[in-house]
């Protein structure tokens, strides 16, 4: 009876022992935007907040999310909760997690069509979908670990959806990820305002001198024509949003073309903001 009575206590801490261990093998563990670490168990994850549980421990403590830079689930999922917190260089030095989530969504990016304005009014559309191009020609370059939906397929899927330039307000940013499939989309508006015009005039004469045969001046005459040009410059900016399949914002910048030009062009501005965009990579 004796060796009984210590084997069934020598099972329960075994067994106490062997669910600590699993216990200790497969935890959450929430990282926030001032550097501190968290493990334990996430248990429940709303709009705007996280609850959660210190291995070892019963007590709940609810984090805001805006205080969670990441979540790496015990599963080994990473989600990403702030990322506006953290600068740009920062994310452009994380390691990117290719484990795809739920919806496989993860690490795809969608570029929406930029709004036009000229004049603060809405200008052509061609010039949006023009910089909605460059913009993928150009971070196709530089996604290292991401995967961008060419604008091609992203327009297709949008009209399907019904998801119209006139009708994009009536969706929300998470509604638009999970109709393209991403986690990522950029969205974009480019300004063309008239600045100050440069004017410049041109001309040419001509003299002719009648003479007799003895060299003596009989009559002068002359001519000339002249012509004026002016050229309109204009003052160009791009603003540039990244929203993620959560609706939240983690990019929100604007920039200015540093020079006035007369083509309008915008893609100096537009590169400037992308390589500081925490979706860029080097």
């Amino acid at each position: 009876m004796k060796k009984l009575y210590i084997f069934l206590i020598l099972t329960f801490i075994s067994a106490n022992l062997f669910a600590q261990s699993g216990n200790n093998t497969k935890q959450d563990i929430i990282q926030k935007t001032n550097g501190e670490e968290m493990t334990g168990k996430v248990i429940k994850i709303t709009d705007n907040d996280v609850t959660f549980v210190y291995t070892g421990e019963t007590a709940e403590y609810v984090i805001k999310k805006s205080e969670i830079a990441k979540i790496v689930h015990s599963s080994g999922r990473v989600e990403m909760m702030s990322a506006a917190n953290v600068p740009a260089q920062v994310r452009q030095q994380e390691a990117v997690a290719m484990t795809a989530s739920p919806a496989d969504n993860h690490n795809k990016i969608a570029i929406l069509p930029f709004t036009y304005l000229l004049e603060n009014q809405p200008g052509a559309d061609a010039i949006g979908y023009k910089a909605q191009d460059d913009t993928y020609a150009f971070l196709s370059k530089h996604s290292a670990g991401y995967t961008i939906l060419d604008t091609r397929t992203t327009n297709a899927a949008l009209a399907k959806a019904g998801v119209t330039k006139d009708k994009m307000m009536n969706f929300t940013m998470k509604e638009i990820c999970g109709i393209l499939g991403v986690e990522y989309v950029i969205d974009g508006t480019v300004t063309q305002n008239k600045g100050y015009q440069t004017s410049y005039t041109s001309g040419s004469s001509n003299t002719k001198v009648k003479t007799d045969n003895d060299k003596n001046i009989k009559g002068v005459s002359s001519y000339g024509s002249s012509s004026s040009n002016a050229a309109q410059n204009y003052e160009v900016a791009v603003s540039l949003h990244i929203y993620m399949d959560t609706n939240a914002s983690i990019y929100n910048q604007n920039h200015k073309a540093f020079f006035a030009n007369t083509d309008g062009s915008f893609s100096s501005p537009l590169e400037y903001l992308l390589k500081r965009c925490p979706l860029y990579r080097k």
